[in-house]
């Protein structure tokens, strides 16, 4: 099992201390503002199992996101084969989601910098995906300071009633770099 380390962060798989943590972190509504609710702690613990299954399957995943000044558990970096039926599936997808206490601080693009590199450059992966509400420009502008490229079409998340005011999505993309000769 890969673990990643950035200047500030160890990604690493899951540990059952982290539980509590992650489930305030899915309580709290602003953190979920952008998904159809908050997640229940069953939902959340559940949730945090299937991450660290499918680390232990592939070695890769939403690993824990670990601040390493404090050794804190903060949310959770990394990368992800979605399993809803997406109009660009399959694809891999890199992802986020701290605490509250630790947005606006660059953890996100640090950590999800170093989840591209491993996606490109272990994985050799041609492109990674990431997708969020047309409403969440925090999320988009960490998908630009990344590199990545809005498409021009959104679409309706499979996984959100199709009314529902979160159903729209934008999609960003990023290619590997190209290899020099």
């Amino acid at each position: 099992m890969k673990e990643l380390r950035t200047a500030r962060l160890l990604l690493r798989q899951w540990r059952p201390g982290d539980l509590e943590a992650f489930a305030q972190l899915n309580a709290d509504p602003e953190v979920m503002r952008y998904f159809p609710a908050p997640l229940s702690r069953e939902a959340s613990d559940d949730m945090a199992d299937r991450c660290k299954a499918l680390i232990a399957q592939r070695g890769w995943g939403f690993w824990a996101a670990e601040e390493l000044a404090t050794g804190e558990f903060v949310g959770f970096i990394g990368l992800h084969t979605p399993a809803a039926e997406l109009p660009f599936s399959p694809c891999v997808e890199v992802g986020w989601r701290l605490l509250r206490s630790r947005w606006g601080m660059g953890l996100a693009t640090e950590g999800a910098t170093a989840s591209l590199n491993f996606a490109f450059q272990t994985l050799n992966l041609a492109e990674v995906v990431s997708f969020t509400s047309i409403h969440n420009l925090k999320s988009a502008a960490v998908m630009q300071r990344l590199g990545m490229k809005r498409d021009e079409r959104t679409f309706a998340h499979p996984s959100v009633p199709h009314d529902h005011w979160l159903s729209e999505h934008s999609v960003y993309r990023l290619s590997a770099p190209r290899q020099s000769v």
